[in-house]
């Protein structure tokens, strides 16, 4: 049916539109199953999220006050030089997982095989490099996890948003329509149904008088 326009009063209009209303009403139902499982998830993602920053809030920061000793020790020059100089201690998969039909991406982190070379000399560094080195191979797979967890989050909140707009949008605009549409249906038909009552009621006594 064409909304916003008047439906033609028909008895198969009005069976269309009470399909079309029950169509809605699963459609609504589904949607609203959706809408209470994304809300689910997204708790339980927040609460894995809160843990995850938890875990690597302490580490954080003892690496931020290891490397800021080690600047005040050797410089930004040295820092640069040792940082370039430092392997690749982790590799991370990207692999994608279905939530709720959400696409979340999940991380998988693996120790490459130079994670144990240092790449720089001792003599020439402070203890304060290499706790921090230590530290931040130590915290990347939490950070990681971190970092899934929020995504998940933020797309499953993205679907949640949509889903919540199309159930808006059955409650006060397409339901209502069809309801305001088989009302006017009804009561269109039961008006004609009345006129054509009184219209061979007169008939009959058309017919009535023209016996006598």
């Amino acid at each position: 049916m064409s909304f916003g326009s008047s439906p033609i009063a028909t008895k198969i209009e009005l069976l269309k539109t009470r399909r079309s209303m029950q169509v809605a009403k699963m459609v609504h139902k589904i949607l609203d199953d959706k809408r209470e499982v994304l809300l689910k998830k997204i708790d339980e993602m927040i609460e894995e999220a809160s843990k995850a920053r938890d875990d690597i809030w302490n580490p954080l920061n003892e690496i931020y006050r290891s490397i800021f000793n080690s600047y005040l020790s050797l410089g930004s020059a040295t820092m640069d030089s040792i940082s370039t100089s430092i392997p690749p201690s982790v590799e991370v998969d990207v692999n994608i997982r279905r939530i709720v039909d959400v696409k979340v991406p999940t991380l998988k982190v693996t120790e490459t095989q130079s994670s144990d070379k240092i790449g720089y000399g001792f003599i020439d560094t402070v203890a304060s490099v290499d706790n921090a080195s230590k530290l931040i191979k130590n915290v990347l797979p939490g950070i990681y996890r971190a970092a899934e967890y929020e995504n998940a989050i933020f797309r499953l909140a993205k679907e949640l948003e949509k889903t919540q707009k199309l159930i808006n949008a059955l409650e006060y605009v397409i339901m209502p329509q069809y309801q305001n549409s088989m009302t006017f249906i009804k009561s269109t038909l039961e008006e004609r149904e009345r006129e054509e009552f009184v219209r061979l009621k007169k008939v009959k006594v058309v017919l009535d008088r023209r016996k006598e």
